[in-house]
């Protein structure tokens, strides 16, 4: 299938993804909004479609798993959990209690210094994590591999639970 004649069978069937889009969303501008995102979607990853499968049904999947993930953003972004009952049983192992405040002090210390005994090459993606950077968006920012950021965030990890291990419980 050519790309033209992939793009005029994608518009004969965008028309019936509004009410779809509408149905999903509960919103006009939203549904317009849905629609549009699809079809980019879908015209971006042409080559991902099999030609001689439903190209209808493959919109619609594209469109509802488009739905969802924009649902999950901001569901995300707005929850607001009230967690103090659950912050009131966190954390009350005896080795956890603080009874003076320079304790506090000496932990963020020695974290902050194991943060920066790390090797640049995984503490610049440990960070980036840490501060909320999604994978994709590290790998795109440090044009690297998103296994090789997947990877160095592991060791990171570990090397800080062991330089870290004298806070382990039981230890």
């Amino acid at each position: 299938m050519t790309s033209l004649e992939f793009t005029n069978q994608v518009q004969k069937i965008s028309y019936s993804l509004k009410p779809v889009a509408m149905n999903l969303t509960r919103d006009a501008d939203d549904a317009k909004d849905l629609v549009q995102e699809t079809l980019l979607k879908a015209l971006l990853n042409k080559d991902k479609f099999k030609a001689g499968t439903n190209l209808k049904a493959w919109l619609y999947t594209i469109m509802r798993n488009t739905f969802i993930n924009n649902y999950n953003k901001i569901t995300k972004r707005n929850s607001n959990i009230d967690s103090t009952e659950y912050f009131q049983y966190f954390n009350t192992d005896e080795n956890y209690i603080t009874h003076n405040g320079a304790t506090s002090d000496f932990v963020v210390t020695d974290i902050n210094q194991a943060i920066a005994g790390l090797s640049a090459d995984y503490r610049t993606p440990f960070m980036m994590y840490y501060i909320g950077y999604k994978y994709l968006e590290i790998a795109e920012k440090l044009q690297i591999p998103i296994g090789t950021v997947k990877n160095r965030i592991h060791i990171a990890r570990k090397e800080l639970k062991d330089a870290l291990k004298v806070y382990a419980p039981g230890v």
